[in-house]
Formats: C-alpha cells, sequence, structure tokens
C-alpha cells in the first residue's frame, strides 16, 4: 500500500510571465563554462540581477519550490540531464522581486517547465524544539544586510564537509529543514515557530539515505564511519525530530527543455 494518502489534485503549469511583471529585462542560459565539475554559485546582487555558475536545474528547483536537491519523493519526472548538466545563468533585473518568483521565472522562460501538482499526506519529520529548549547562536548578520548568495560567506546557506555537517553563518529554520532533507529517509517540516537568523556549526552525520553515485564511482562504505545520527546533532542544539503525518505538495514535471544557448 501506499505511503500517500489521497488528497486534492491540481495543474499548475508555469509559462513565462507576462510583460507587466517581468522580473528581468534579458535571461542569458548557457552550458558552465568550466570543464569538469564546476564550483556552483548562485547570486542576487543588490540591484536585483541574479547570477548562478554551475548550477544544474535541480538546484534551481530546489530553490524555486522547496524541493531537496537530491532525490526525492517529492519530485517526480525530472530528466537525467537536468540533474548532471550545469548551467551560468545571467537575469539583468528589471526591479527586485521574491527570491522565489525569480527562479520560477528563469525555470518558465529559460526551461519552458511546467509542473502537475498533487497534495498528498505522507509520513515527514517535524523539526520542533526539545524539552530543554533552543541552544541557538543568534547570528551576528541581520536580515536587512543578507542578499541571497550560495558562497562560503552567504546568507541562508551551509558549507561543505564529511557527513553535510551543520556549518553556517546565517540561517533560519527554514534552511535548516531544507538542508537536512537532502539526506532524510522522509520530508522535513519546520514546526519550531523560532525566528531569526543563527549561526551554527556542527559535527557531520551518518546520512539516512544517499544520491545516486556519479557514473563509474566505487562506493565507500566506512564514508561516515564514526559520525552519529542527526538526532543526536540536533539534540546538542535543542532542537528534536518527531516522526508524524502532513499533506505536501507533489511536483510532477510534464514539460522541461534544454535551453538554447544565448
Amino acid at each position: 500500500m501506499s505511503v500517500f494518502g489521497n488528497t486534492i489534485v491540481y495543474l499548475l503549469v508555469v509559462f513565462p510571465i507576462g510583460a507587466q511583471s517581468r522580473t528581468f529585462a534579458k535571461i542569458r542560459v548557457n552550458p558552465a563554462r568550466s570543464a569538469g565539475a564546476p564550483e556552483e554559485r548562485v547570486r542576487v546582487l543588490p540591484n536585483g540581477d541574479l547570477i548562478a555558475n554551475g548550477v544544474p536545474v535541480i538546484g534551481l528547483l530546489s530553490y524555486a519550490y522547496d524541493v531537496p536537491a537530491n532525490p526525492s519523493q517529492r519530485l517526480m519526472g525530472l530528466p537525467d540531464w537536468a540533474v548532471r548538466e550545469r548551467f551560468d545563468i545571467e537575469a539583468k533585473s528589471l526591479g527586485r522581486r521574491e527570491v522565489r518568483q525569480m527562479f520560477r521565472e528563469v525555470l518558465a522562460e529559460s526551461f519552458r517547465l511546467a509542473l502537475r501538482v498533487q497534495n498528498k499526506t505522507m509520513p515527514v519529520y517535524s523539526l520542533a524544539v526539545a524539552g530543554g529548549g533552543p541552544k541557538l547562536q543568534e547570528s551576528a548578520i541581520t536580515e536587512k544586510d543578507c542578499t541571497f548568495d550560495t558562497g562560503p560567506e552567504g546568507c541562508h546557506h551551509f558549507a561543505g564537509g564529511r557527513g553535510h555537517p551543520l556549518i553556517a553563518n546565517a540561517i533560519d529554520m527554514d534552511d535548516l529543514v531544507r538542508y537536512i532533507e537532502n539526506w532524510t529517509d522522509f520530508p522535513v517540516v519546520n514546526r519550531t515557530a523560532l525566528r531569526g537568523l543563527f549561526t551554527v556549526k556542527t559535527e557531520g552525520w551518518i546520512p539516512m539515505t544517499l544520491p545516486p553515485p556519479p557514473p563509474n564511482a566505487t562506493p565507500n562504505p566506512n564514508a561516515f564511519a564514526g559520525l552519529p545520527t542527526i538526532f543526536a546533532v540536533l539534540r546538542k542544539l535543542g532542537l528534536e525530530l518527531r516522526r508524524q503525518e502532513e499533506t505536501l505538495p507533489v511536483y510532477t514535471v510534464e514539460r522541461i527543455e534544454r535551453p538554447v544557448g544565448n
């Protein structure tokens, strides 16, 4: 039996946005210039321009629709090239808009994305404050000083490392659940009611799931030996994951096209 419940189904087709509500005057998308695996970085500049280097389509979808960048039960039908191939993007702003909408416009105009959306009830992990209260350090960076930047010093972004440790200068609880959901066996939702930005620095943890390895890669069964679970890591922050059921959107790709280089 499926773990999904039956709920309302509706269709969402994403088309290019009309001239009256456009965010960008021009969007240029090309295959990533860097040979091999380019370093991924996505920025929204103070003037509203969007600059991305070495980003796969799944990364854009993650920013636009709050789905994991790793394979997930919340995103279906994405072709392999949209995960493996990387692109450079330059989008010249007509005016600042909400960041999520900016990414949706790039996907609609340059990749001709159309999605079907179905609300489904499924098992999730609910991120909550543990009994002893939160043990989080407030960030020295305020939201008004933040710009969207996935570089090492950016807000709302985690640094990498063995076992994907929770290391960030300025993240909120929504950022936290989106990040850990990449390696959990169920989706994660934020139910902490905590507001503001926090600085975190933890050790890595054993993933519950892993994305498929690159072609011809040799799996390393000891890659995460000696690391704690995510439950133990979160307890040190005064947080916990609770199993429950929630209704979440599940996206199915109906159409997506490689952009014509420009």
